[in-house]
């Protein structure tokens, strides 16, 4: 049985179905699922319809790897996390997308092989954060990406670097890091040297400990060091250290390795190892930045504090919380943001009551993610060994604050100049640079380079030029990080969420990985025209990780965004005025509890009411100046670790009545209240346990019904499930059908045609005729690539996608919502088509040095069977103008007229009347006079205006 049609199947609340948590997907099902995927692109009726980019790209996204070529710098690559690699010839001014025609545009790492252009993709990003998606293999391509083979490693999901022999391109070494949320045996390091056809693993460490870093002696292929990384990553804990986190070395090519990262090797040892990078200047000298998780002594000498910290309240007595002055106690808890009715007094005596304790209030101020910060770690160090890793040494007497953070995880890679091995460079959330072994560092980030920082390339010939990749994109400097030029032409934006107004013309908004929010005209051109301007025409509106958005109907100035962890504004965009939400917990209570992503969502009823999602649902009745919690917790609980877990992340209120509302938990639970929070009822017992609800969404076309999507990414599970209710949620129907595997993160419902469903995964978007019988994959303009929203325009009749790794998709349905049982039965169905206004500068030129402007008009038909077609321009009077013969696919079809007639078609119109001109444009063409014509396919017509 297919792997589609063991999802096919009605769920019942009173079924057996509860089960435990899947395991991780196999590369059977991937493999399969990719295959299936194929055919459905082949066939799919909605193959044709016409995506376009909107960007916005000045932001850039994550950067995870380059390749320069050594004899022609203005020739490289670069590989985004979840945006595939592009291709720059002429320094970064432009660059094409290379990885468009393979299975994926998830990236880990990039290595070619200059003299022959033998190009290696590694899927699947190393740096273990919330969106590294897995790969697929490792890629290989001999023809600039024109075509793409899969050569294998399948199971490895992310990829250390890629080392080619540079004799060889048949020759490699690539280091595997591994699954992200679950063990697995296919890490460590393999090598193939038949350019894939087989590949053997050299080195496995344990099924939790992948090799992060890999690289090779410049002039020795032989000599290699790699590092392995234990890590545990959960979605509500990780964990990146571990004693099997070390340096090992290979003196044969790869074939054999030894650890060298020994109790007597000065490199640190044990359980807080943390994430290792290495950088080789020659055989001998060999460089490691290590994120170490070892604590940090305590300083005895520090300086007296003055006044009291949250730590102090966590050991405390009754009695000694009595005796604290209160004036200190009040400036405690004003600074610390309070609400106004917990001060000294009140406090004392609630704790004199024996309805508080000291450290609650402690309590108060953490939650998961101050956890995270407050954890104190050495953090990043730089070691040095002289003698082939030997021995090493550490380079630098103090801490190296403000690198990492509490995020080493994130970051981990050196470098050495390769002309002086005292030139060396690191990098966290800003880039950092050493002209003397690592004893000091000086900072070369800049106004114009954005923090977070992945990839450098140092030029052999010219040391000083430098490219760097980072989570804004790619920068260029000639001067060793002086001054730095950006290069971000690719519309690579990783989007959490994106949302529409109703203003004409209509504007987008969307939440990016680390670049904030912004917004932008839908129409908006994306080119380099604005730099004359200075203006770009998207603007950015809130910083940090950009969330979700919500915009207010009544007056689209006001928008209700924010950042990761719940942190969300009102804002007035026509004042600038920011109002930020002030969401506590009562004190003696625990914390709540807010997702990455929090949820928000303005009610349909009255565009004052906001809801937010936390652990519990939160309702603010006056535009998020006050709120209240109106649920109880609406999740399991939460789990132990530090990383906020047991929250709410998707919220649907129904259009049809007030306050039934239903919420879903990233640990599967979904809920229903029918009486604006008055009581909950859970209707999730008879899902997949733990899994991530990505879309709960209450129907806007029957009162009773409702979709849920769960998500396994987390799990390392890939399956689709997708559900659907009609009757609040007491059943479930199964509707995944025929969907590859691949996590479902939305589901959204046309807006007209109740039938049509549309479904975003992490691997392209789908649209369903027959509410999730069966769905048809898009693939016109679109790589597979993760879709993490879809909106609806309804005026405008467009759907818009926001992508995690390409930005921002759009596409007009109004022929898709007209998709019904008898157009799918008639031989051709031949849609509407757009007036014109006629110009005079159709096929002219202003000046003899630009090409002239040619119109064009999109004829649009759903035709029921494949073949040729034959599309006929008639006159009022019946005169063929011109025609255009195609090959039609079954399905939707889209054919460019560019209002063209031909000489014969001219005399026929002047014959019909001799009052009109039709002159021989510039171009040599013959276009279109006003008036009415008619665009006729097998004797069905429709309407072509020209005014």
């Amino acid at each position: 049985m297919s792997y589609s049609k063991t999802l096919s199947f009605l769920l019942f609340i009173g079924s057996c179905f509860a089960v435990a948590q899947q395991p991780s997907t196999s590369p059977e099902i991937v493999k399969q699922a990719l295959a299936q995927k194929q055919r459905m692109a082949q066939t799919s009726l909605v193959k044709n319809v016409p995506f376009n980019n909107i960007g916005p790209t000045i932001m850039s996204g994550r950067v995870v790897d380059l390749d320069v070529n050594p004899e022609n710098p203005s020739d490289f690559y670069v590989a985004y996390a979840s945006g595939g690699v592009w291709h720059t010839i002429n320094n970064g001014t432009t660059f094409t997308p290379i990885l468009d025609n393979s299975d994926t545009q998830n990236v880990g790492d990039i290595a070619v092989h200059w003299p022959t252009r033998t190009i290696y993709v590694a899927t699947g990003e190393n740096n273990a954060s919330r969106s590294s998606y897995a790969g697929i293999g490792i890629l290989k391509s001999t023809d600039n990406g024109e075509t793409w083979t899969n050569v294998g490693l399948m199971d490895a999901h992310h990829f250390a670097p890629i080392l080619i022999h540079p004799e060889n391109p048949d020759v490699v070494v690539v280091g595997v890091t591994g699954h992200l949320y679950s063990s697995n045996k296919q890490r460590g390091i393999y090598k193939t040297t038949d350019g894939g056809k087989t590949w053997n693993q050299k080195l496995f460490v344990d099924d939790a400990s992948g090799i992060i870093d890999l690289q090779h002696s410049p002039k020795n292929y032989n000599v290699m060091f790699a590092s392995s990384w234990t890590k545990d990553r959960k979605a509500w804990n990780f964990t990146g250290n571990g004693k099997n986190s070390a340096i090992y070395k290979s003196t044969d090519a790869g074939e054999t390795w030894t650890k060298i990262s020994t109790e007597k090797s000065g490199f640190p040892i044990g359980e807080g190892v943390g994430r290792i990078g290495v950088a080789v200047f020659n055989d001998n000298i060999v460089y490691a930045v290590h994120d170490s998780q070892f604590r940090r002594p305590d300083d005895n000498d520090k300086e007296e504090r003055r006044g009291l910290t949250k730590n102090d309240f966590k050991a405390m007595t009754n009695s000694d919380f009595l005796a604290l002055d209160d004036k200190k106690l009040n400036n405690f808890l004003k600074t610390n943001g309070f609400q106004e009715k917990y001060r000294s007094d009140n406090v004392k005596q609630m704790v004199r009551s024996g309805h508080l304790k000291p450290i609650d209030l402690a309590k108060y101020l953490e939650d998961a993610n101050s956890m995270l910060f407050d954890t104190p770690v050495v953090g990043a160090e730089v070691y040095k060994s002289t003698d082939g890793g030997k021995s090493w040494s550490k380079t630098h007497d103090d801490y190296l604050d403000g690198i990492y953070f509490s995020y080493g995880y994130y970051f981990g890679h050196i470098h050495v100049s390769p002309v002086n091995e005292n030139d060396i460079y690191i990098y966290g959330v800003p880039i950092v640079k050493s002209k003397d072994g690592g004893k000091n560092w000086t900072s070369i980030s800049a106004e114009n380079v954005h923090a977070d920082h992945h990839a450098l390339w140092i030029n052999p010939k010219n040391p000083n030029h430098l490219i760097d990749g980072n989570d804004g994109g790619v920068n260029i400097t000639y001067d060793d990080g002086e001054n730095w030029i950006k290069n971000n032409a690719p519309s690579v934006g990783q989007f959490y969420a994106i949302n529409v107004d109703n203003e004409k013309p209509y504007n987008v908004y969307g939440g990016l990985q680390d670049n904030g929010v912004w917004v932008g005209a839908h129409n908006a051109p994306e080119n380099k025209g604005w730099h004359q301007s200075g203006q770009y025409p998207w603007k950015s509106i809130m910083g940090g990780d950009g969330m979700q958005i919500q915009i207010d109907s009544r007056n689209s100035n006001i928008v209700y965004t924010g950042f990761q962890f719940g942190n969300y504004f009102r804002i007035n965009r026509e004042t600038d005025e920011f109002k930020r939400f002030n969401i506590k917990h009562q004190l003696g209570e625990n914390p709540y509890r807010f997702n990455w992503q929090t949820p928000i969502l303005l009610s349909p009823h009255n565009q004052d009411i906001l809801y937010l999602g936390g652990n519990k649902l939160m309702r603010s009745m006056n535009q998020g100046d006050d709120w209240q919690a109106i649920s109880d917790d609406l999740t399991n609980g939460g789990k132990k670790g530090n990383v906020a877990y047991g929250t709410i992340t998707s919220i649907s209120e129904s259009p049809f009545e007030f306050g039934l509302i239903y919420s879903g938990s990233d640990d599967g639970l979904i809920y229903i209240t029918k009486n604006a929070g008055g009581s909950w009822t859970k209707i999730s017992n008879s899902f997949p346990k733990d899994l991530w609800v990505s879309r709960v969404i209450a129907s806007q076309h029957k009162k009773e019904r409702v979709y849920v999507t769960l998500n396994g990414y987390r799990w390392d599970d890939f399956k689709v499930y997708i559900y659907m209710s009609e009757d609040y949620g007491q059943t479930w129907k199964d509707i995944s059908s025929n969907i590859p595997a691949s996590p479902v993160n939305v589901i959204r419902e046309d807006s007209e045609n109740e039938n049509v469903l549309y479904l975003g995964t992490d691997n392209g978007a789908y649209v369903s005729f027959d509410m999730g019988s069966s769905w048809e994959i898009f693939s016109n303009g679109i790589p597979n690539v993760a879709v993490h929203d879809i909106v609806i325009q309804p005026e405008a009749k467009d759907v818009l996608l926001g992508t995690h790794g390409r930005s921002i998709y759009k596409a007009n349905i109004a022929p898709l919502q007209k998709m019904n049982d008898n157009m799918m039965s008639k031989p051709v169905t031949l849609f509407s088509i757009a007036s014109v206004r006629h110009s005079n500068r159709w096929g002219n030129s202003w000046s003899p040095w630009l090409e002239a402007y040619e119109p064009k008009t999109t004829i649009q038909f759903y035709n029921n069977t494949s073949g040729e077609k034959t599309i006929k321009i008639v006159s009022k009077k019946g005169a063929q103008l011109n025609s255009i013969t195609i090959n039609a696919d079954k399905g939707f079809n889209y054919v460019n007229y560019n209002l063209e007639i031909t000489k014969k078609g001219r005399k026929a119109l002047l014959k019909e009347n001799s009052s009109i001109d039709i002159n021989e444009a510039s171009n040599g063409k013959y276009y279109l006079p006003k008036g009415s014509y008619s665009i006729v396919i097998d004797d069905i017509s429709k309407i072509l205006e020209l005014k």
